[in-house]
Order: C-alpha cells, then sequence, then structure tokens
C-alpha cells in the first residue's frame, strides 16, 4: 500500500492552525514557487459606461500552496482569505479543481504577445445604428463648409470697413 502524505504544514487550513475568514475566490495557478507560495489570476469584467464598453480585467496575488494539496501550475484553484501569512501572502489554497483545459498554450501566447509589444486589449465596439451614421455624415458636411464660411465672412467685413472709411475719407475732404 502507498503511503499517504503526512501534512506538517502550520499554516494549512486543514491540519495547522489557520483560520478561514473574508473573501474567496476562483482562479489559474500560474507560479510555483520552493517555498509554499504559489501565483494565481483570475479576470472579470467591467463596464466602461462613459464609452459604452467592456474590458475584462485581471487580479493577481500570492497565496499559501500547503504541501498536502500541492497544486501545480495550470491547475483551477479555489483561495480562501485568511490572516497575513508573510508579506505578500494572505490568501491559502482550500481546494484544487484540476487542471485548466489549454492553459499552456494561452500561457505561451500570452508571453509571445508581451515580447513583440505590449498590445492594448481589445475593446468591443457596438455597431452602429442608421441614424448615427447620418448624424456623423451631417457633421462632417459641416465641417468641409465652415472654413469657406469663414472666408466669405471675412470678404464681407473687408468690403464693409473698406466703404466705412471711404465715407470719411469723402467727408473730410469736403471740409
Amino acid at each position: 500500500m502507498a503511503k499517504e502524505k503526512q501534512c506538517t504544514d502550520k499554516k494549512c487550513p486543514f491540519h495547522g492552525n489557520i483560520k478561514l475568514r473574508g473573501k474567496s475566490f476562483t482562479g489559474v495557478v500560474l507560479a510555483k514557487d520552493t517555498h509554499n507560495t504559489a501565483t494565481v489570476e483570475w479576470s472579470y469584467p467591467v463596464v466602461i459606461p462613459k464609452y459604452e464598453r467592456s474590458e475584462t480585467r485581471r487580479t493577481k496575488i500570492h497565496v499559501h500552496n500547503p504541501s498536502c494539496l500541492d497544486a501545480d501550475i495550470g491547475d483551477i484553484v479555489k483561495v480562501q482569505e485568511t490572516r497575513p501569512l508573510s508579506k505578500t501572502k494572505k490568501f491559502v489554497i482550500v481546494e484544487n479543481m484540476g487542471k485548466k483545459k489549454g492553459f499552456i498554450e494561452e500561457l505561451a501566447a500570452r508571453e509571445e504577445a508581451t515580447v513583440e509589444g505590449a498590445e492594448e486589449p481589445e475593446i468591443k465596439k457596438p455597431q452602429e445604428t442608421p441614424e448615427e451614421t447620418k448624424k456623423k455624415d451631417k457633421t462632417e458636411e459641416d465641417k468641409e463648409t465652415e472654413p469657406k464660411e469663414k472666408e466669405a465672412n471675412k470678404t464681407k467685413e473687408k468690403k464693409e470697413k473698406g466703404t466705412k472709411e471711404d465715407a470719411k475719407d469723402s467727408k473730410e475732404a469736403e471740409k
């Protein structure tokens, strides 16, 4: 018979003396450290009402990885908040839910994108209605006609000033 793993970790929520409290999240393990630390990331959508768009934001935290669970890179894990375990660790892995399919390819693609250059996240644009396109066309036409109108107004003003000055000169000449 194979021996079961004995957990001697004091910071294990099941075999140690750590109490769980607060928030819990589900994420993917990105990195694993030798000192029972893992980096977990999850993403969530955010709506930007001003621009009528949505984007995906990511949160990355350091968590305690108990030796009895021993989550590996690419595992989907559930993390729970606890007291501060170190300077950066305030969460502990509670459950290992298995591997994420296609995680290695996704990670490689992400690294490749950062090597090529920082690309801005894609923002989904809603399709324009016919009314919006008409408004856009009208504003473009207005912009084209504005300079012509301004030039015409300037020439009119010059002519009016010229006639007023001519009238003043003729009155002075009469005196």
